[in-house]
């Protein structure tokens, strides 16, 4: 069992930055892959950015390629989103995802074991 714990989230301009972070704790050497997500209410949720924390390959949506950074610190069992020159479709929960070795489509959730109670941003123009 992992444990997830997101924290940065809040309101900004759009242009602005977050960064977002994601604690781990538990059996963390299970799940090597780690997602963040997001969802709208009444909306499926929708990868963003992936880390495979063993190799540290990254995978992004084209949507936030060029703006979004995810990153880890092995350390602290903690990723990061790194969410730079915002906008207001940016807006919605953001969600921290651990996987198995055997993910496949590392922006699909359904992939994902485990989550955490989600953290809002909130982008206003």
């Amino acid at each position: 069992q992992v444990q997830l714990v997101e924290s940065g989230g809040g309101s900004v301009q759009a242009g602005g930055s977050l960064r977002l972070s994601c604690a781990a704790s538990g059996h963390t050497n299970t799940t090597p892959y780690r997602g963040w997500f997001r969802q709208a209410p009444g909306k499926e949720r929708e990868g963003v950015a992936a880390i495979y924390t063993r190799g540290g390959s990254t995978v992004y949506a084209d949507s936030v390629k060029g703006r979004f950074t995810i990153s880890q610190d092995k350390a602290k069992n903690t990723v990061y989103l790194q969410m730079n020159s915002t906008m207001p479709e940016d807006t919605d929960v953001y969600y921290c995802e651990a996987g198995p070795v055997w993910v496949a489509s590392p922006l699909l959730t359904y992939e994902y074991h485990s989550w955490g109670q989600g953290t809002q941003v909130t982008v206003s123009s």
